[in-house]
């Protein structure tokens, strides 16, 4: 257990912070968590607080009396999220957050950022050489706090590690994902949907995309990292994969896909910097897809 280690933990209810806030605990990491609603199981020291309210950071820097912040909380609605407004106000309390934190003598941040701040066009996103230029929203709003919690933690002498994830997936996942949305179909229990087939993508299990969190939080590092697999794997093989294991014809989804513009027809994230910290991801796709699937036929539910 590290004695010195204090960490204030935003957005622990969401996908990716149940399982930072699990490897934080099974760590042995004191860790105070911050959010509107208090996590599921978790007994721990919490903080009740809107970080949309604008007085909501000092109140929480002050009470958890941390050394160290991950800050995993935003707007996060399937889908809408790309375009909602409610990603201004993120930028804002994110900022009101950091600036709280560091004045409070906080050391260092480690802040999700996304795979959507890059230029997609480039397709293999390596950290300090691939361009930044947002397709998106919410890309555009990401980057924006990169910047501005950049020159907040310069004014405070405090260390700042911005992460980039790219397609996480895995338990806990929205329903209306790529995965648990084709078991779904493949269960007939919903109707066929149309994918961009012939994309290739960069799909990382949440538990490795958490574990990424861990080694940034644990370790000196600071900068921009990818949380990425680094490995590309085509739309078309998840479909097929989870057809397969269900004895159906793939065709029902394949059929109906098509070319979605403005949306990349690769995009793959570098982890070689991640790797160098001695994370490396641990959970295959395919691996996952089959256990997951022989849940689901056991318990008739999707994982």
């Amino acid at each position: 257990m590290n004695s010195t280690l204090r960490v204030l933990l935003t957005g622990a209810s969401g996908f990716i912070g149940r399982q930072v806030l699990r490897q934080l605990q099974d760590a042995g990491i004191d860790t105070v968590v911050a959010g509107r609603s208090r996590p599921e199981g978790y007994t721990g020291y919490f903080i009740e607080a809107d970080l949309l309210e604008i007085d909501s950071a000092n109140i929480i820097v002050q009470n958890a009396k941390a050394s160290h912040l991950v800050h995993l909380a935003w707007y996060a609605e399937h889908v809408q999220y790309w375009t909602s407004t409610l990603n201004f106000r993120w930028v804002d309390a994110s900022v009101r957050l950091v600036e709280s934190f560091c004045a409070a003598g906080g050391s260092k941040i480690v802040a999700a950022g996304s795979c959507a701040e890059y230029d997609w066009t480039f397709n293999i996103c390596h950290e300090d050489h691939t361009p930044l230029n947002p397709a998106t929203l919410y890309g555009a709003a990401k980057d924006a706090t990169r910047r501005l919690l950049e020159a907040v933690c310069r004014n405070h002498s405090a260390s700042l590690v911005w992460a980039r994830v790219f397609a996480a997936y895995g338990l806990g996942e929205d329903s209306r994902r790529l995965i648990p949305a084709l078991v779904e179909v493949f269960q007939g229990n919903k109707p066929p949907f149309g994918v961009n087939a012939n994309s290739y993508r960069d799909f990382l299990n949440v538990n490795d995309v958490a574990n990424g969190f861990l080694h940034l939080i644990t370790s000196n590092a600071t900068g921009t990292f990818n949380i990425a697999s680094g490995q590309p794997i085509q739309i078309s093989n998840i479909v097929e994969a989870i057809a397969n294991s269900f004895q159906r014809d793939p065709r029902i989804i394949l059929d109906l896909s098509t070319e979605r513009p403005g949306e990349p027809e690769i995009l793959i994230g570098s982890n070689q910097k991640l790797k160098e910290l001695g994370w490396k991801p641990t959970v295959s796709i395919t691996e996952y897809i089959r256990n997951t699937i022989e849940c689901s036929k056991n318990t008739k539910s999707i994982v």
